[in-house]
């Protein structure tokens, strides 16, 4: 299909002119006209650019693109090292970051509930930042992060006591840390991608359990949902590449 074809397809599922966002979403460097082979991934490094040309892609989809809000504008050193390996190979590079986190199908955060057995109820904020989901029965912490472990492949940061049932749970993918404030009355527990040294003290003195599972390994699944959304809807080949990041 055409790439621009491609970028109104996805614009118009993720309604991603509905929220203000800190990066241009779409297609943010112009590659092919004609795209059959997207790869998909979390974030735009060199290494996630050199797979998808090494996998002959026509499109590559990141949640984090190439272009962010505060950034200087100039291609200089690894901006310009990633930029001239997607030009070079003439990749469309797609990039969808808020859209593609609060999307109550394709989502990173309805995706990581499906991954984690939590039942999405609602949402805490108008956006759809902040997601508020329940266990099907009470639950130790210590058990479900445990289950967080499994679902994501590493062993995320608890804080709070392990054997505290944990019924009602609020989450928000990556650097979400700061919705622990608008979260904690409502909820048992708070899960989120990154913990900043200053969310442990706002999880303990206001009583919530914070489960920290990593900013990359809880914003996987929302590209690979709308990657394999698109394989489907247009007979696309997708690839989803991990390019591991501890962090």
């Amino acid at each position: 299909m055409h790439r621009q074809a491609l970028a109104d397809h996805i614009h118009q599922l993720l309604d991603a002119g509905r929220i203000d966002d800190y990066c241009p979403n779409g297609l943010q460097v112009e590659g092919r006209a004609e795209v059959r082979t997207i790869v998909t991934g979390v974030t735009a490094s060199l290494a996630l650019i050199e797979a998808a040309v090494a996998l002959r892609a026509d499109a590559l989809l990141v949640h984090h693109g190439l272009f962010w809000r505060g950034d200087s504008g100039c291609l200089t050193g690894y901006r310009r090292a990633r930029v001239a390996c997607v030009l070079a190979a003439e990749i469309n590079l797609y990039a969808y970051h808020l859209p593609l986190d609060i999307h109550l199908e394709l989502g990173n955060n309805t995706q990581l509930g499906h991954r984690l057995g939590i039942a999405r109820t609602g949402s805490l904020d108008a956006k759809g930042l902040i997601a508020l989901g329940s266990l099907a029965e009470a639950t130790a912490l210590g058990v479900l992060g445990e289950r967080v472990a499994t679902a994501l492949g590493r062993q995320p940061l608890l804080i709070g006591d392990p054997a505290r049932p944990i019924a009602r749970v609020g989450w928000c993918t990556g650097a979400g840390q700061r919705f622990i404030e608008d979260a904690w009355p409502h909820v048992d527990a708070f899960i989120t991608g990154e913990v900043s040294e200053q969310t442990v003290h706002v999880a303990r003195e206001c009583g919530v359990a914070l489960i920290g599972a990593g900013h990359h390994a809880t914003e996987r699944y929302g590209v690979q949902a709308l990657g394999a959304h698109l394989a489907a809807r247009f007979g696309l080949e997708h690839r989803f590449v991990d390019i591991d990041n501890p962090a």
